[in-house]
Order: C-alpha cells, then sequence, then structure tokens
C-alpha cells in the first residue's frame, strides 16, 4: 500500500491500469556487461499483439552483474515488447559514464524511443538532451524520480525513494525497533540514498548507513557481519535490495546478532524467506510494471500520441509491503519472475 502523507498525496499520479503481458521470444537483445542472451521468453497471460509497424525501443539499466532485481524489469519490458512489435535492444552498465554511452549508441541507432534509468542522473543529462535533439522520445523509470521532468523526460515509471523510505521508517516503529543500520550497496546512487534519507527522515530510533560492495557478495557478508559484531545495540538491518537481505541473514547468523532484517524489492527466494519468518517485510515497488510500462508508454506515444501523467506526474509503481500476511499472495508470481 502508499504510505504517503496527505502532503505528498499531490505529488502522486495515480497508476494505469495495463493490459496483462504475454510469452515472448525476445529480439534484439543486446547487453554491454555480460547480458542475457538476445532471444528469451517472459511468462504471462495472452493479450493480443499490436499489428502496427515494428518499432525499435532501447531500454538503458545501471544494472550490476548479479542483480536479480533487473531480470524481473527486463521480463515485463519484454512482455510489453512481444504485445507492441517492439524490438526491445537492452544495454547496461553501472557505470554512469559507460551508461551514457550506451544511450548514445541508441541514438546513433536511430532507435524510435528510449527507455532510461536515472540512478545518476547528472552523468545522462547531456546525452538526453542530445536524444530530444535527434527527435527520440525517453522515457524514465525505476530511479530519478526526482529528477525527470528537469531532464526533459516524457514520462517517469517508478517509486518515490524517499516516500518508500519514510514508510519502511513509520513501519520500524510499529516493529518497536530502537536502532537500525541501512546498508547501500553502491555509493552515489541517487535512488538508494533517498531510501535511507526516508527511513532517518520517519524512524524514531538511531540509524546508520553502511556502505558495501554490492558487486562482491562475500565483501559484502563480511562487512555486515562485522558492524553487527561491532555494534550489538543494531536491531534491525535494512538493505536496499533482496540479494543483499538474504546475505544479511548470514551475516545475522555469522555475527550471533538477535537483529531482524527487512528490505526493498522482492525475488523468489526472498518470498520464501518472508514466509518462514528468516526476513520480517519489504518494500515492493514492482519492477515488472516498471519495465513494462516504460515500453508500452513508448508503443502508446508513437502510435496514439499519448504521455501518462501529462509530463508533469510520474506513474507510482509502489511502495507496497510484502510481509507474512500477503506473501502467499504474489509467491506464485514471484517464482516466475515478475514480482
Amino acid at each position: 500500500m502508499d504510505s504517503s502523507s496527505p502532503a505528498r498525496s499531490r505529488r502522486i499520479a495515480p497508476v494505469v491500469a495495463m493490459a496483462a503481458a504475454v510469452a515472448l521470444t525476445l529480439a534484439g537483445c543486446s547487453s554491454s556487461s555480460g547480458g542475457k542472451k538476445a532471444e528469451e521468453s517472459a511468462d504471462g497471460a495472452s493479450a493480443g499483439k499490436a499489428t502496427t509497424p515494428q518499432m525499435t525501443v532501447a531500454l538503458v539499466t545501471h544494472q550490476a552483474s548479479g542483480d536479480t532485481f533487473w531480470d524481473i524489469v527486463r521480463k515485463g519490458a519484454e512482455a510489453a515488447a512481444a504485445k507492441d512489435n517492439v524490438k526491445l535492444v537492452y544495454s547496461n552498465d553501472p557505470n554512469a559514464g559507460n551508461q551514457a554511452n550506451l544511450v548514445q549508441n541508441a541514438i546513433d541507432q536511430k532507435v524510435d524511443g528510449i527507455a532510461v534509468t536515472l540512478a545518476k542522473p547528472d552523468a545522462l543529462k547531456d546525452v538526453i538532451a542530445k536524444a530530444k535533439a535527434a527527435k527520440i522520445p525517453v522515457v524514465g523509470l525505476n530511479s530519478g524520480v526526482s529528477e525527470w521532468k528537469s531532464l526533459g523526460l516524457l514520462e517517469f515509471f517508478g517509486q518515490d525513494e524517499t516516500v518508500a523510505g519514510e514508510a519502511l521508517g513509520n513501519r520500524l516503529n510499529k516493529e518497536g525497533a530502537k536502532k537500525a543500520v541501512c546498508v547501500v550497496q553502491e555509493q552515489g546512487n541517487i535512488g538508494l540514498t533517498q531510501r535511507c534519507d526516508g527511513v532517518k527522515k520517519t524512524f524514531s530510533g538511531a540509524t546508520e548507513t553502511l556502505y558495501v560492495n554490492g558487486t562482491d557478495m562475500p565483501s559484502v557478508k563480511s562487512t555486515i557481519t562485522a558492524k553487527l559484531k561491532q555494534d550489538s545495540a543494531i536491531d534491525y538491518v535494512v538493505t536496499l535490495g533482496a540479494p543483499f537481505a538474504l546475505t544479511a541473514v548470514q551475516s545475522v547468523s555469522e555475527a550471533g546478532s538477535k537483529a531482524k532484517i527487512a528490505t526493498f524489492d522482492l525475488n523468489k527466494d526472498l518470498t520464501s524467506a518472508i514466509s518462514d519468518g528468516t526476513i520480517q517485510f519489504a518494500v515492493d515497488q514492482q519492477p515488472y510494471l516498471q519495465g513494462y510500462l516504460a515500453i508500452d508508454s513508448l508503443w502508446l506515444y508513437k502510435n496514439n500520441g499519448n504521455y501518462m501523467g501529462g509530463g508533469e506526474q510520474p506513474v507510482l509503481t509502489g511502495p507496497a509491503f510484502v510481509d507474512k500476511s500477503n506473501v502467499e499472495a504474489v509467491a506464485s508470481y514471484a517464482a516466475k519472475g515478475t514480482r
């Protein structure tokens, strides 16, 4: 559920209901950092297929190797691409400069639209301006809810990370937590910073930020373990992604800590951990929906001149809590890799 305050409600545009996705084979998919093979399939219910001429859309993200979150984003994008007769070209790089180069590659290929994440928006400002100059529509997803308008993007699909952090902070208060450590796996990622800042804003207990190297899971585990051994007062570990929450479970055990774990984002292993009580709850931003809406919106813009939010408001896909009370309702979808 959306736990934003009334004062923030004016910032939130309603999530637009969209058609269900179809099973597909992805064509023309590439990755700059070892992505999947070009041809993949995504599960979903049949919703028919567009008969409009094929268009090419580039999806460029800041995905780091091993982060399963982006598999869910891609499945949503692939489903929309299959329905809309879109050739989807996927590329990714966690380095902001390299990500900007990937956007430039898409411009050079004269794609019909670009969907991009804005984890480090300043690094992408110039290349987004070049896309606009080339009359290529650009939409944002996942990261950059506070920057998409200033960069001149057509639409944005994602979660207000500050609101999500505030919601988690309020939840910690209800859980009776006293001291939390917020684990950041990528320094400089504006969305991750906003999450931890949001937690600090509403959580009545003490909060510390712990930086880890998100590309090295053994290092993540050892860093969290050391922190828990050093400070036995920590009673909640807050991670910013599902793989890091599952790693934190090992850290808590190795440290002999009684700390509980909460996280942002889901995957199938995390839903099992919530079911058995190993992890208390997750804040879900529905990444499948982000990928789906980003691609579908570009098809709608090209074929009917539509743009959601009117260029003024983002389309919010979260936050929503998943805990023991409702995890079974989403577990089957998580098992398919769509939640």
